[in-house]
């Protein structure tokens, strides 16, 4: 159901099969007929958790039962007993613009000594599309070989839950994506081919922080994800507009994009005094942050 209706993600669909696992583990495989007192004993077990991951596996098992009552498997749904978590989102890792930088300038160095390399062209490639785009680990290594066209600065991206996007891609983008596709064989089904399939996403977090330790910045700082966030964070301190930006990453709920905000309060506050109608007041009245205007 949850590939079929719900049309969810492999990824997705792996940690709900893991979920349920576990949890009927604990119930001695009795899930599909746990009670709701046992389901109150299952949400003591996950207390040592954090909360996003019991959120998720409480999600994962309401989605269960109420797909069993849903079917008429059960005439009850025990699925209220679970625990509820209260929201709590963390702010995302993120890198400034002087870090991006300094991954490009280690690149670009390499590139310099053997501009040949294949590793390196493909590395380009890769880190130009996350940064530049915003794509997702598993979007990215999971490009067809010809999803970037030269003479196109789009592409359209069927996402998570299968959802269809528009992602715009750079001039420098395209540009290292030419560069190393010319090496990839015309008969290979994946821009970033490896073995019979293509790049796993633990090879590109494994060169990502390969590349973090050459330029000076901590390995653990930088990953496929964190490249995603510099990508939002950068392009709304530049002026982007937040449903522009949703869109772009594939959230399918605004607030899921909201996050973003944190990182631009000065920007914000500036836009307000500029923009707002009584930044005509006289110079020498206080305007929102506190400053005089004209003193």
């Amino acid at each position: 159901m949850m590939a079929a209706e719900a049309g969810a993600a492999k990824n997705t669909l792996a940690a709900y099969r893991s979920d349920l696992s576990l949890a009927s583990d604990f119930l001695d495989h009795r899930l599909a007929a746990a009670s709701a007192v046992e389901l109150s004993l299952l949400g003591e077990h996950w207390q040592a958790l954090s909360r996003s991951s019991v959120a998720r596996k409480s999600a994962a098992l309401r989605r269960f039962f109420a797909f069993l009552a849903d079917e008429g498997l059960r005439a009850d749904d025990p699925g209220a007993a679970l625990p509820r978590p209260g929201a709590q989102r963390a702010l995302p890792k993120t890198l400034d613009h002087q870090d991006v930088d300094r991954l490009f300038a280690a690149i670009a160095e390499r590139i310099a000594r053997d501009p040949a390399d294949p590793n390196d062209l493909r590395l380009s490639a890769l880190v130009e599309l996350l940064y530049g785009s915003g794509l997702r680990a598993t979007e990215l290594v999971s490009l067809p070989r010809n999803a970037i066209a030269p003479d196109r600065p789009y592409l359209i991206l069927r996402g998570k839950g299968g959802r269809e996007r528009l992602v715009p891609i750079s001039d420098r983008a395209r540009a290292a994506v030419a560069a190393w596709r010319a090496l990839v064989a015309t008969d290979r089904a994946w821009l970033f081919p490896s073995g019979k399939t293509h790049l796993s996403r633990i090879r590109l977090y494994q060169l990502l922080k390969a590349l973090a330790a050459a330029a000076g910045i901590p390995p653990e700082r930088v990953s496929p994800h964190v490249l995603r966030h510099a990508f939002a964070t950068h392009l709304l301190e530049g002026g982007a507009d937040l449903r522009a930006l949703q869109s772009m990453l594939g959230h399918a709920d605004i607030a899921t994009t909201e996050i973003y905000t944190h990182v631009d309060s000065a920007r914000l506050v500036e836009l307000v005094n500029r923009r707002h109608p009584l930044t005509d007041r006289p110079p020498g009245t206080a305007s929102i942050d506190g400053t005089r205007r004209g003193a």
